[in-house]
Order: structure tokens, then sequence, then C-alpha cells
């Protein structure tokens, strides 16, 4: 089993070092997060045995920080807390120590949205970076048809086809029972088990919360809620509408995407590479892949990220804010793109100072001014200007 160096995040958290001593690194489980924290500590010539070190799933080290003021302020240097979310009081220390010990550096580890572990963000406001740690991205793996079918969980992604179905299978089964309990949220786990797989249908297209909820027989704030709990914890995104000052009826529901390509194919029993091709939500799963692949390529928060649609038909896959400029993103799984009435009217509609057209092949071109086909491992390859 080859090992896939993760240099462009490593090479983050050591810049966030710069800024703040506290860093957080927060991702779905099992995306990485702990090989690159132990990454870190053993380039300072720590082991697992030095003091600093606390994995909060290990009963040992929850124990030690129920009592933290016996033990953190003797420990000089980096600190280490993984899956903090197991222990989110410990946020009000953590300020107290940054405060009062100059000499400590934290890196926290966590499975849940900052807005989920409670008040981490707003209690270290100023002193800590986030870092998203998302599963291995195209521009680290160089495979997008690995990539594309298993996804990039680690395991899932280095095991054999067969080895990384069985994977995907036993993640889905016990995440909500398991990983999200941890989190101490009030949910019935069989609809919340339910929903997300349902979900897996709705990928690429506008929610429907009442059809949801009708289906599940609970109510729609509790339909929003259990979904909020997925996207929080990294399993699904929730792209927002952008509404422009138009005449025109915009929408105003969300879409909603499974984030990791290889647990989608595992609901829809996608097993081979060709097999995507054959299942008719094989465009929705391209503009998935792909849109997560820009979206991480341009490190681009939630808040920056939307998609745009008229009641008239006109839309756009993706719009990202940056840097006072408007980006727009079509996902093509097709041979060769051509320009439609509606990539032309998202241009002049929006003001879009550029509209990018993503697809599965190997060729660049353009089609017309502003508007250019590029191929998805070259984009995600390319240096943002």
């Amino acid at each position: 089993m080859n090992f896939i160096q993760r240099t462009q995040l490593f090479a983050r958290i050591k810049d966030a070092f710069q800024v703040n001593r506290i860093v957080c690194l927060l991702g779905p489980r099992q995306c990485g997060k702990t090989t690159l924290a132990r990454a870190l500590w053993e380039e300072g010539g720590k082991t697992r045995q030095d003091p600093g070190y606390f994995d909060c799933e290990r009963p040992s080290d929850l124990q030690a920080l129920t009592n933290p003021d016996l033990v953190l302020p003797h420990i000089d240097g980096l600190i280490v807390i993984d899956e903090i979310q197991r222990r989110p009081d410990l946020f009000p220390y953590l300020r107290y120590l940054h405060d009062e010990h100059q000499n400590q550096q934290f890196l926290i580890l966590g499975s849940a949205s900052k807005e989920l572990i409670h008040q981490s963000s707003e209690t270290l406001a100023g002193r800590i970076s986030f870092i998203e740690v998302t599963p291995f991205s195209l521009n680290e793996t160089h495979d997008l048809q690995n990539l594309w079918l298993k996804g990039g969980f680690p395991k899932s992604y280095m095991l054999s086809n067969e080895h990384s179905l069985l994977w995907r299978e036993g993640y889905m089964r016990t995440y909500v029972e398991q990983d999200l309990a941890m989190l101490g949220f009030g949910f019935d786990a069989d609809v919340l088990q339910k929903l997300w797989f349902m979900l897996a249908h709705y990928h690429g297209q506008i929610m429907n919360y009442s059809e949801l909820a009708t289906s599940l027989n609970v109510s729609q704030p509790t339909i929003k809620k259990y979904i909020s709990y997925l996207a929080g914890s990294f399993m699904l995104r929730v792209l927002k509408p952008w509404h422009e000052n138009l005449q025109k009826r915009q929408v105003k529901s969300p879409k909603v995407y499974y984030r990791d390509s290889g647990l989608l194919h595992y609901v829809f029993g996608i097993h081979q590479y060709p097999d995507i091709f054959k299942h008719p939500k094989a465009g929705a799963s391209f503009e998935g892949f792909a849109l997560e692949e820009v979206i991480r390529h341009h490190q681009a928060t939630p808040e920056s990220c939307y998609f745009w649609a008229s009641h008239n038909q006109a839309e756009l896959d993706l719009l990202i804010l940056k840097h006072g400029k408007k980006l727009g993103f079509e996902f093509k799984m097709s041979d060769a793109p051509k320009i439609t009435p509606s990539m032309r009217v998202a241009i002049e509609d929006l003001k879009l100072d550029s509209l990018t057209v993503i697809y599965p092949g190997n060729r660049a071109y353009q089609l017309a001014d502003n508007i250019d086909v590029v191929p998805l491992e070259s984009y995600t390859s390319s240096k943002l200007p």
C-alpha cells in the first residue's frame, strides 16, 4: 500500500501556527486528521509515549483531561488533543492556557464543524485557526478513476475494490449510531439513517423538505435539523441558492450533495468504474465529485459557495465569491461540452468574471469570451491567480 503525501495540508498547518498558537483540524472521521497530527508530532522528535498527545477516544486520555488543570499547564511545546468534540468543555480552559502560557501550542482535531462543537469559535476568537481536512483530493492522488469510484477516505481509496466496498458498507452502517451519537445530539437514529440513504437520490437536486418529511413521517423542521447534523459532520454539502436582484423568479431552496463520491456509489450499488456510466445518476455523480474538487482547490468557505437557478430553466452549478470576483462553474460529463443558452444567461445576469466548464476529458479549449472548458484534473492542479 503506497502512502500518499499530503504536503500542501501539512504546509497549511505549519503556516497556521505562524498566525495562531491554536490550530484546529476539522473533518469527517477517518479522513486523515490523526495521520497529519502524528506526522507533525513526530517531526518534532516526539513519540506517542511523550506527554502532550491526547486521544479522547482512549479512556485513559479522556480520564486525564477530566482534570486538565493538573495536566496541561505542566507540558511545554506542542499539545495535541484528538476528537475534541468529546470534550467541548475544554475550549474555555484552552483560552486560559493560551493567554497564560506563551510556550505552548495546541493542535486540536474534531470530527464536526466549529458550529457543532459548542462555542469553540466564540471562546477562542482571535486565538485559533481552523483548517478543514477533507478526504484525499485529485491533486493528491492524480487518479481520477479510482478516486471518483471509491471516494477519498484513505482506507476506502487505498483498498482493493472489493475491500473498499466492505469498508464503505461498515462506515455507512455505523456512522449515525456511533459517530454522530458521540456529539450528544438528540435524534431518532433509525429516521436519521433512513434519511441519509434517501438523500443519495436527491444528490445534486433542489431539496424538497416536504416530500422527505412525508416519506419519513416526521416534521419538516426535524428533516432540516437532521440534515444540518449530516452537513455539520462533513457528510453532506448543502449548497445555498444565490439571489441576484433580478425581475426573474429564482429558486430559493438549497441543493444537497453527498460530499464523498465513494459513499454515494455504495448507496447506488456502483461497484466498478464502468458501472458509473450505466447509472441514471452518472451526471449528478460527476457534478458532485467535481464540485467538491473545485471548492477544495479554491479553499472556499461554505459562506462563499452558491448555486443559481431561475424558474425559466437558467442555472449555474456553482458560484464562488472570491477576492471580489464572481467565478462561475458548470460541470458536464461529456466528451466535448458545448455552449448553452443557460451559460450565456448566467454570464449576463450574474455578471460573472469567468465561467469555467469542468469535464472529465483531457483537452482544454475556449467556448467564448470568459467561457473556458477545462479538464477536471488540469483545473485542480493549476495555480490560482
